[in-house]
């Protein structure tokens, strides 16, 4: 009897030893903009995969690509493509796989006023330039008839941290105005005007504008709703204001889908048509081509096609678009580039 117990228990200990030698840590960092998605999606994979967790540090895009170059992550996410500058730097040929989609919207504090502001390009590039300084400047004030604008100053605030919601605010800023282009230019961090404050992540800057009257910024649509945030309509390349929402979004990368890059390395700003939203963009998850580790590997591979195919499902619940199929179809092939 004792002896079968030795066997019972040795039996046992390789069952445990062989689980635990099947458990998967992947690392990962990077966008905030993504991480309410993200954390659902890693969560809801775990649950599938018991075996295989996906640690996901929400840094900022600046910072997932810095620990990716750094090979201190599995794998990195931006809501702005790597220039071709880090992808050299890197040193390793790295991967771009779109997940969702995205606003950024301007978010707002102004004492008094409780309607919806609109803001055309020429106001919002102005207002990040300190050009307009007053919250009843003729710039903001004829677009909104009817609104009594206090004579308040306007306190901007951007993001302090490297952001991909700030490349797409600045890659917006840059189509639509020139002076922005040459003064200031597009970035995940860029040399902001030194009157402004600066918040770390989204929830700083949400922070700050909810306890700063006259204060304006940015942040991604879902902390907007998240944070009930009072956010404004921007005027889109075809004259119209419109509201940062689902539709908005995926009329803005309507257009995109037929000529997606085969990097898919895109910008949909200021996006052409009626009903798209002019600050929108896909948000990426940055992989390398080549992984030693065969079974992260196939883990990373197996995640992948996963968000492309149920992961999709849980978009809309969070606030997010889902990727145009043709998109999908294109990233779906383009998941055999990881070896």
């Amino acid at each position: 009897m004792k002896i079968c117990r030795l066997l019972g228990w040795a039996a046992l200990a390789l069952v445990v030893a062989s689980a635990s030698s099947q458990a998967q840590n992947i690392n990962a960092a990077g966008a905030t903009f993504p991480y309410p998605i993200y954390s659902k999606w890693f969560d809801e994979y775990h649950k599938l995969h018991p075996n295989l967790s996906i640690n996901y540090q929400s840094i900022g895009s600046g910072g997932g690509i810095a620990q990716l170059t750094a090979k201190t992550v599995d794998f990195g996410a931006s809501d702005g493509p790597m220039t071709d500058d880090q992808l050299k730097q890197a040193g390793f040929k790295i991967l771009h796989f779109p997940t969702v989609m995205g606003a950024a919207v301007p978010i707002y504090n102004v004492p008094g006023v409780s309607t919806e502001l609109k803001f055309t390009p020429e106001a919002l590039a102005g207002i990040f330039l300190e050009k307009i300084t007053k919250w009843n400047d003729p710039a903001i004030a004829s677009a909104n008839p009817g609104v009594k604008l206090p004579s308040d100053d306007i306190i901007v605030v951007h993001r302090s941290d490297g952001s991909g919601t700030t490349y797409i605010w600045t890659d917006y800023l840059s189509k639509v105005s020139d002076d922005w282009k040459n003064k200031i230019g597009k970035g995940t961090s860029v040399n902001w005007p030194s009157d402004e404050l600066g918040g770390k992540g989204s929830e700083g800057v949400t922070g700050t504008i909810k306890q700063t009257p006259g204060s304006i910024g940015y942040v991604e649509l879902i902390y907007a709703i998240q944070n009930n945030l009072s956010y404004g309509l921007v005027k889109n390349a075809a004259g119209i204001f419109v509201k940062g929402d689902l539709g908005g979004v995926s009329a803005a990368a309507a257009g995109s889908a037929s000529t997606m890059p085969d990097d898919f390395r895109v910008s949909i700003t200021n996006a052409p048509g009626k009903d798209a939203y002019p600050i929108s963009s896909f948000t990426w998850l940055l992989i390398p081509a080549q992984i030693q580790d065969a079974a992260k590997r196939d883990a990373i591979k197996g995640f992948l096609a996963w968000m492309l195919t149920s992961g999709q499902g849980y978009c809309e619940g969070l606030g997010y678009a889902k990727l145009p199929p043709a998109v999908i179809a294109k990233e779906q092939k383009a998941i055999a580039m990881v070896q």
